[in-house]
Formats: C-alpha cells, structure tokens, sequence
C-alpha cells in the first residue's frame, strides 16, 4: 500500500483513490461474480464498493491491507444484495420446440458467463495459507453454479476461505461473526460443495493439440447439428443447460432427447467465433439472416472438458456479448 496514495486519496484526490485501488479492480469483479453468479450484477457491486469505499475512506485505519478492506466491503455488499433478493430479473426466451421433460429444473437462472479476457492480470497470490480450490476450479461455471446454491453465509465464508484462503478469525473479522459460526458455516458449505463436484480426469491444455482437435470436432457436429455425432463426444453423465432457461439435462440419453426434439426446429447454425469463458472454450454463435443474408449473434456457447470429452455444454443469451468482444452482426 502506498502511503502517499492513501494521504492524498484522503485529502479528496480521486486520481490518487483510483490508483489505490486498481490492482485490486479485477479480483474485486471476480470475487462478486463467484458471490452473485451473474457477470452484470457483479460490475454493479463493484461500483458500489468503490463508491462505498471512497466515502469511508477516512474510517479506514490502516490496520488490515487495502486488498482486505475492499474484500470486506465487496463481500457484505454482495451479502446485502442476496439477502434483499434484488437480483436482475431473468428473461427466458421460448424454444423453438417442446422440450422433453428435463432432469430437473435450473435453479440459478441469472448465470452468466465470464470472459476469459477480464482474468488476465489477476494477483496469483492468496492473502493466506488455506486455499483449497485452484485458481481454475473456482472460477468454472460448475463451481460458480453450485456456489449458487450455498446460502448466502455459507457461499461468503466458503469463498473466503478456500477460495481466498484467509484463516478462519480473518474471516470471522470480515463478515462480523464469530469463528465458532464461520467453522459451521464452512463445514456445512463444504458438505453441499463435495456433492455437487463430479471429479473427472482433467482436461487437455487450453489451446493445445488434444483441445484444438477436441474442439474442431464439437464445432463441425454442432454446426451441423449431429445429434450422434454431438453426444458421442459427451460423456456419460454430461450436462446441458440454458440459462435463463429452467430446463437442464444430465446423462447422453437425456441430452439426445433433447437435441433430437428441437433438432427439426432450429436454424442451421452457420459460423461460430471461437472465445473463451470462465477458463473453458466457448463460442459466439452465429446465424444468417435469410432476408439480409447477414449474421447475427444469436447466442454464446461454453463447454467443459474433462479429458477428451466434454462434460456440460451452457448456452447463454447475448446480454453480455459486448464484453467478449463479439459483434451482434458478420458479413
């Protein structure tokens, strides 16, 4: 922390506050996103904490480091908002089709995808010692989806401290617990955490050999839109989900329903822009518009891998295409 930035910041100058706080600006965005699970309300809280924090700039004391004090700020903002239940309001677009009766009905329909492009430049470093997931992990859509499911203690204290890593009275201090509730709390998020994780082998190195051939062979049977061909790269127990959309499939069966039931009704999809989110591969997906003969992004496709097949395909809405850098039109 610099001490000249801290003074001037203090004496009212804003440049100053700006770069008190912009190595910490990402990791911020990051942090509220795993806590709201929606990309749109996370640059939301960060304003707010921002803001927050300039206001109570002269309460800030020096005693913890400006990266703790922005993570207690970021994460009782996100706190408020959950427990409000002020969440952006999702709009679900009808099928082409009936679907077949899912596996079960999606539970955090305001998931959004992070791009890739927003994690660079991320501190490597935890603030302590008990990180317990990596840095891939905690930022998957598997990972951020099941956080969505902790309540809204057990999601901050899980974050804080294995995602974070901070010690269990750090993370008493943060959220004004006691620890005896943080160990609770913890105990409690890991048990939901460890269900909901479906360890498989690892996937390939991104932009690698065994990934790229992967890859071309996911985009040339989703083009193509081969049902066959599409779930013989799944594995068995492979997901897909639309979000805001409440239907989810899980096994190849079930996949195959569904792709073989809306299969006859969909467009074909004519090009797909290769992006990456939330550290997997992904996709905008295009189609041609038959009067203009122009393409149009009609939505955002992200995979996860695990070995050489594919274990979840997630299509999103385009709400937030603008940040991966995906144009709405082609030529």
């Amino acid at each position: 922390m610099s001490v000249e930035l801290l003074q001037r910041a203090r004496a009212g100058d804003r440049d100053a506050f700006a770069g008190l706080v912009a190595p910490y600006r990402g990791e911020l965005a990051v942090h509220c996103y795993r806590m709201l699970g929606s990309f749109q309300d996370a640059q939301d809280a960060v304003q707010e904490t921002l803001l927050s924090a300039w206001l109570g700039l002269a309460g800030f004391e020096g005693r913890s480091s400006v990266r703790t004090w922005l993570h207690r700020i970021a994460t009782n903002r996100c706190l408020n908002l959950l427990r409000s239940s002020a969440r952006r309001p999702a709009t679900a677009p009808p099928l082409p089709a009936p679907p077949p009766e899912p596996t079960h009905l999606g539970e955090v329909p305001w998931l959004q995808p992070y791009p890739d492009a927003l994690l660079e430049g991320l501190p490597d470093e935890a603030p302590g010692p008990e990180v317990r997931y990596e840095s891939r992990e905690a930022i998957s859509l598997a990972f951020v989806t099941a956080v969505q499911l902790l309540p809204p203690n057990q999601r901050a204290v899980l974050i804080l401290r294995d995602v974070f890593g901070y010690r269990a009275s750090e993370t008493a201090d943060l959220l004004g617990l006691t620890e005896d509730a943080v160990t609770s709390a913890l105990r409690r998020a890991r048990a939901t955490m460890d269900a909901a994780r479906s360890p498989g082998p690892p996937p390939p190195a991104a932009g690698g050999p065994e990934e790229r051939a992967l890859l071309d062979r996911f985009v040339a049977a989703f083009t193509d839109l081969d049902v066959d061909a599409l779930v013989a790269l799944m594995t068995d127990d492979a997901w897909v989900r639309m979000p805001p959309l409440p239907f989810e499939y899980r096994g190849r069966e079930a996949v195959r329903q569904f792709f073989t039931a809306i299969r006859s009704h969909l467009r074909r999809i004519d090009h797909l822009v290769p992006v990456r989110a939330n550290g997997q591969p992904a996709w905008g997906e295009y189609l041609r518009d038959p009067v203009t003969g122009g393409l149009h992004l009609a939505g955002i496709i992200v995979i996860d891998v695990a070995g050489d097949l594919i274990c979840e395909i997630t299509r999103f809405e385009t709400t937030i295409a603008h940040h991966f850098g995906l144009p709405r039109t082609l030529d």
